[in-house]
């Protein structure tokens, strides 16, 4: 492997015109294919083989218009009035009129139709139904529909809710903030413009290069409107990451007198091999979600791996081919100007990786509890889909969700739809007419009512309105019971479907418990493979898994105290703290076992290199903690800048992914990498190393460390100051 890579990074530097023209060609070419060939991302999403989707299917069949979107705008009438009030009531009939005139709206119901008045006679609902699905919708649709809110008058209050207004998450400024503050950590780390340019720019290519080719891909497939953010994110935090471990070694090798095309060549070979093996865990972690069976999280996963893939080849090509071109200039001018020779000073790194090695015990004791109860939180992490309180204050969607809370109670904002079909109309008639006699007996029912069927009969639909949320528990709760209720009732071949937003959060969920142990399987196992012929070590493989499972379970803990449970909920902007979306848990564990394994195998690449090299367990762990601290501390603050700029995104979703990973990368880099990993090391001595000599005949040497490349003879040194 290292052989290898030494090659590919010498050629680059070699013929690094010839590379830099490639990658050229390859950027327009996918910047053309999106913008002639990209679709667009999608806000709804299928989840084949449950129960709600079922229904859903059906209504598409049977029910076309039933199955486009549907919206509710709410209208009130001013303090001490009604709507049954002349002029409100003038005012409500003009509201109708114009959505019905809004593109694609089939049908726009008035309160007074429907019988949708609260009992104070002061609020509505009118019942928009579109013709096409929510991600379907025309931008003069959405806005037409939003523009509603501006019939307000003094005679009444009109606003416009429904997940049609929830609109895609978007890409804005308060994302940016995260890549300045990458790149001030870079002209830090450096102490050079130039190199921290150069990282900034080969990483920001290698994204654009990733993002086109999502777009792309959006004109064949359903891709999640999360999906192309999430690839940002992590194409972003990795490309920097990958190309500043290549790039930090290559600089300190060339302040230490090497020659700069050895030096580039041994950089690919060594860092190289290490950002190799890292991304491989990452595109594997991200990849396996396909085992999960749901096409979005299939679509975002894959999504997300081909960006880190590009980022992998962007790192081993551009980056050495890059280095060539800036020469020299990749150290700061002082240490340019410097003499032969400059003495060492050891950085922090080197004092660190003394103490955490001297007070192993006491630190691997403190580590373990004091995660263990950072994690406590999470054993009452609740999941479901967001729903219109879970949008930003003052917003269209969130005034509207609690103007109709207010009026009709909480569960008016997320009814729970029957779907009953069969081959007779007056067979799925009769199973309706049981379903409404005993819903309002059921726990948490306040109404149930028929809704719509189709032209010949056979498909029926009915709504039963929860006194509950749609995302609370008890919601959730009686979904299991009206399902186990209205099963009986299926006779003569009948089928009875319960969905709406909270039952189809209810199947997401139970899919995803369903597939998390096979996931986890696949991934660890895979991944303990890879660290496995990395470091040919049995342990060290297993404590990088250990190490994950109480970087996710803290993770887990505190984005619960904060995301669920409102702790400190204000300093994040959530203003109305709830369940975590059903899909988090398993994107998060994806995306932090995968980076998790990135710290690994930079910090403890350097400590087997080390250790091969001849030094003992412990001062080796010195060492190499020492010499990938200064790195290591970048590339988190790096990847935590990224992901934390996401949390000023209004989107719940990015915000808590963005929240979660950022607090994971911190936990793992800062405390699990660079503090219980030395300190187990310490523990284990050479003990870690060991490798069953039959495991060894039969494991193929990739040379990680770079052994192979090892001189006799070392370059006079010119080295920098503060290298470590």
């Amino acid at each position: 492997m290292a052989n290898l890579l030494y090659r590919l990074g010498r050629f680059s530097y070699q013929r690094r015109r010839l590379v830099a023209a490639i990658w050229a060609v390859i950027i327009v070419a996918l910047g053309v294919g999106a913008l002639t060939l990209g679709g667009k991302t999608t806000n709804t999403f299928s989840i084949p083989g449950t129960e709600s989707q079922r229904a859903l299917d059906a209504l598409k069949h049977d029910l076309p218009a039933a199955s486009g979107a549907s919206a509710t705008v709410v209208v009130k009438a001013p303090e001490g009035r009604t709507l049954a009030d002349p002029n409100v009531k003038a005012a409500v009939g003009a509201t109708v009129a114009k959505a019905a005139k809004v593109p694609d709206v089939i049908a726009a119901i008035d309160p007074f139709t429907s019988k949708a008045i609260s009992p104070d006679g002061r609020t509505g609902l009118i019942s928009i139904q579109f013709a096409k699905p929510a991600d379907e919708l025309s931008k003069a649709t959405t806005e037409g529909y939003d523009g509603l809110s501006g019939l307000s008058t003094g005679d009444l209050q009109v606003v416009p809710g429904g997940q049609v207004v929830g609109g895609v998450p978007e890409i804005g400024v308060t994302e940016i903030i995260g890549v300045v503050v990458a790149a001030l950590v870079l002209v830090i780390t450096f102490g050079s413009l130039v190199a921290a340019g150069m990282t900034l720019l080969t990483a920001l290519l290698g994204v654009l290069a990733g993002m086109a080719g999502l777009f792309i891909v959006t004109a064949f497939t359903d891709v999640s409107s999360t999906g192309p953010i999430l690839a940002l994110m992590l194409g972003l935090a990795v490309g920097i990451d990958y190309a500043l471990f290549i790039s930090s070694r290559h600089r300190t090798q060339l302040a230490e007198g090497l020659d700069a095309e050895e030096s580039v060549a041994r950089a690919t070979a060594t860092a190289g091999s290490a950002v190799l093996f890292a991304g491989a865990t990452v595109v594997i972690a991200l990849a396996g979600l396909s085992v999960v069976g749901v096409p979005f999280l299939t679509a975002m996963g894959l999504a997300a791996a081909a960006t880190v893939l590009t980022a992998v080849l962007v790192a081993l090509t551009l980056v050495p081919a890059m280095l060539g071109f800036i020469g020299d200039r990749i150290l700061p001018r002082k240490i340019r100007k410097a003499p032969a020779a400059v003495p060492v000073k050891e950085g922090f790194g080197f004092r660190w990786g003394r103490f955490v090695t001297r007070f192993r015990v006491p630190i691997v004791a403190v580590g373990i509890i004091g995660l263990g109860l950072l994690a406590i939180p999470a054993k009452d992490m609740r999941l479901a889909l967001p729903d219109g309180a879970s949008a930003a204050a003052g917003s269209h969607q969130r005034v509207a969700y609690d103007l109709t809370a207010e009026a009709f109670g909480p569960g008016a904002n997320g009814p729970l739809i029957v779907v009953v079909k069969s081959t007779d109309p007056k067979v799925s008639g009769a199973i309706v007419q049981q379903v409404l006699a005993k819903a309002p007996s059921l726990p948490d029912v306040i109404a149930a009512q028929p809704a719509a069927a189709s032209p010949d009969g056979t498909t029926q639909l009915l709504q039963i309105i929860p006194k509950s949320g749609p995302a609370s528990e008890a919601t959730s709760d009686l979904v299991k019971t009206v399902r186990d209720t209205v099963k009986p009732l299926a006779t003569n071949g009948a089928t009875i479907s319960v969905t709406g937003n909270t039952a189809v959060g209810v199947d997401v969920s139970q899919k995803l418990a369903d597939a998390l142990p096979i996931y986890l399987l696949l991934i660890v196992g895979l991944s303990f493979l890879l660290l496995l012929l990395a470091f040919r070590s049995i342990l060290v493989p297993l404590k990088a898994t250990l190490g994950f499972v109480l970087t996710i379970g803290a993770t887990f803990g505190i984005t619960v105290a904060v995301f669920q449970q409102g702790h400190l909920a204000s300093l994040f902007g959530i203003d109305n703290p709830g369940p975590m979306v059903s899909f988090l848990p398993i994107i998060m564990m994806g995306i932090l076992f995968g980076l998790a394994m990135d710290y690994e195998v930079f910090i403890v690449s350097r400590v087997r290199e080390e250790f091969v090299h001849g030094k003992p367990a412990t001062p080796a762990t010195v060492e190499g903690l020492g010499h990938g601290a200064r790195v290591v501390t970048a590339a988190a603050l790096i990847m935590a800048s990224v992901f934390a700029g996401f949390i000023l995104v209004h989107d719940p979703i990015i915000k808590a992914i963005g929240f979660g990973l950022t607090i994971g990368v911190l936990i793992d880099a800062f405390i699990v990498r660079m503090t219980l990993v030395p300190a187990v090391l310490s523990l284990l001595g050479k003990a870690a190393w060991w490798f069953p000599k039959w495991l060894d005949r039969i494991t193929p040497n990739v040379d990680i460390e770079g052994e192979s490349l090892r001189v006799q003879e070392k370059p006079e040194p010119k080295e920098l100051a503060e290298v470590h």
